[in-house]
């Protein structure tokens, strides 16, 4: 990923939180120069290993793990906050007219050789980690020992575990830090109540 170094975002405490906000992941794998993408919800260990380690899963019917052993290593891209940003907003725009349309986004790639569990207790944990993760903030969290033993059971056995330690990590926060101020400002207005108008705002002092 092409990342200038204004918009490079190398904090891994900021990096880590956008893995933890946005925890669904776009997984891309290969083997023999094929791509496989997936769209799984991951859990970020920060415990182990430089960058942390990320534990998903996956249908057991879905063959991507079982190209793991064989397969090359594979990217996770989380998104945050994204928007369209307008030369209209900008207030020097009406002076010169030198000003094109953009697109403001928070993103980030993390590299790491995937393998495949299938392991009881790991899946068992993992769906606990990961349901608390996920309903931390709803009145009445359901747990996994919410259900009955012999249906979680079933659903275990359905079920396959990926755990890929993060071997690289790369940050683009593009948000309008290469405009002046009176041009972020008129992008903060133009974006209203926009998440984004909240990272813009952070470059304005």
């Amino acid at each position: 990923m092409l990342t200038p170094n204004i918009f490079k975002e190398a904090d891994l405490d900021v990096l880590h939180g956008l893995i933890r906000s946005h925890p669904l992941g776009t997984w891309i794998t290969s083997k023999d120069d094929v791509l496989d993408v997936n769209h799984i919800p991951f859990v970020l260990d920060t415990a182990e290993g430089e960058y942390g380690v990320l534990r998903g899963h996956v249908n057991k019917a879905n063959p991507v793990w079982k190209l793991l052993p064989t397969a090359k290593e594979s990217i996770v891209a989380f998104q945050g906050a994204q928007s369209y940003i307008s030369p209209s907003w900008y207030p020097s725009k009406q002076e010169h007219g030198k000003a094109v349309p953009t697109w403001n986004y928070i993103v980030l790639h993390a590299h790491g050789s995937p393998h495949a569990l299938s392991d009881r207790d790991w899946l068992y944990d993992h769906l606990n980690s990961l349901t608390t993760q996920l309903e931390s903030d709803h009145e009445e969290p359901w747990k996994v020992s919410d259900a009955p033993s012999d249906f979680t059971e079933r659903m275990l056995k359905g079920i396959v575990g990926i755990e890929i330690p993060i071997s690289n990590i790369q940050g683009m926060w593009k948000s309008s830090q290469n405009k002046q101020k009176k041009d972020k400002e008129g992008v903060i207005s133009g974006l209203g109540t926009d998440e984004m108008a909240s990272y813009v705002s952070r470059h304005t002092a």
